[in-house]
């Protein structure tokens, strides 16, 4: 009997020492895979809370037993001035939105650009059109010809119209990167030829968002990190911005590198869609965070006044590309 005992004592010390050594290798595991999982001092992003931060906030009001409640945005609705356009939307834009503006050429994305910018500018808003491909005498000569008058706002102060340089813009976020030695975040202040010095825009127009990536041609990484920034730039400044995409007339993507439609708040698409002989525009708001918008594409025409959509005119099929 004893010698049983004595085995079955030796048994327990073995199984016990196997159990200790298990735990020992799964511990050293999860920390080896927690070091992996940690992100090099030199790409993290400044100012990143830590998970311990994060996990000690206060969890939002806006969520009751699990349950996303709608929760209207504290600065308030955007409206656009278009006519028919805004009736698309419950209550409007959220102030500070960021919206991809796609369509094909010719499709009206730079006439509801100024003309949103117009309705803005001649109720008080500063306003601000940075064009890459157009020249300021050129736009100007759009507004007139709709019967604005882009002078009068620019006098008060209202209104900037700026071409600018996609290619120094390339450069100069190159130079900020170099720079920033490895970090993600660049200071948009720091490049010149974007916001002109002491103004204060309320909204923005970026055209286009093609031909800047055409300017960081084979630096996509690079193109992708200064969108990036470019988006949370004009959403810290409480900016509602329209940021201008070239596609096809029926596009399957919204933006050059798909990034912009992902990042963006908005994603309104322009068409200017072939039915036998003739061409048809037509507009649809994709995607509209925190807003409740109709989902259809309805009618709209380029009038002698400007943008007017039909919001009751449904567009269905029979729609055909350009050949």
């Amino acid at each position: 009997m004893a010698r049983i005992k004595k085995t079955k004592v030796k048994g327990n010390m073995l199984g016990s020492l196997l159990e200790t050594l298990k735990k020992d290798a799964l511990k050293a595991f999860i920390s080896r895979k927690k070091k992996e999982r940690r992100i090099p001092q030199k790409h993290r992003i400044k100012n990143y809370p830590t998970r311990s931060e994060i996990t000690k906030r206060p969890k939002p009001a806006s969520r009751v037993k699990g349950k996303a409640l709608k929760k209207p945005p504290a600065a308030g609705w955007i409206k656009t001035g278009i006519t028919g356009f805004d009736e698309l939307l419950e209550n409007g834009i959220p102030k500070g939105s960021a919206i991809l503006l796609s369509g094909g050429a010719g499709s009206g994305k730079t006439i509801f650009a100024l003309q949103t910018l117009n309705y803005a500018a001649a109720n008080s808003e500063k306003c601000l059109y940075i064009s890459f491909e157009e020249s300021e005498k050129n736009l100007k000569k759009h507004m007139k010809d709709f019967g604005w008058d882009p002078d009068a706002l620019e006098r008060k102060g209202l209104l900037k119209i700026k071409q600018a340089d996609a290619f120094d813009i390339s450069t100069s976020v190159e130079a900020l990167l170099a720079k920033a030695k490895g970090e993600l975040l660049i200071e948009l202040d720091e490049i010149p030829g974007l916001i002109p010095e002491g103004f204060k825009p309320d909204r923005v127009v970026l055209d286009s968002l093609s031909a800047l990536a055409a300017a960081f041609s084979n630096r996509e990484e690079t193109y992708r990190i200064y969108i990036e920034q470019l988006f949370r730039y004009f959403e810290r400044k409480g900016v509602l911005s329209f940021l201008i995409s070239e596609t096809e007339q029926l596009p399957t993507k919204f933006s050059e590198n798909g990034i912009e439609e992902f990042l963006a708040d908005g994603v309104i698409v322009l068409y200017n869609i072939r039915r036998g002989t003739i061409r048809e525009n037509a507009i649809e708001i994709l995607k509209m965070r925190g807003a409740k918008h109709q989902k259809k594409i309805v009618a709209f025409q380029i009038t002698d006044k400007g943008i007017i959509v039909y919001p009751e005119q449904e567009v269905f099929g029979g729609v055909e590309e350009k050949g």
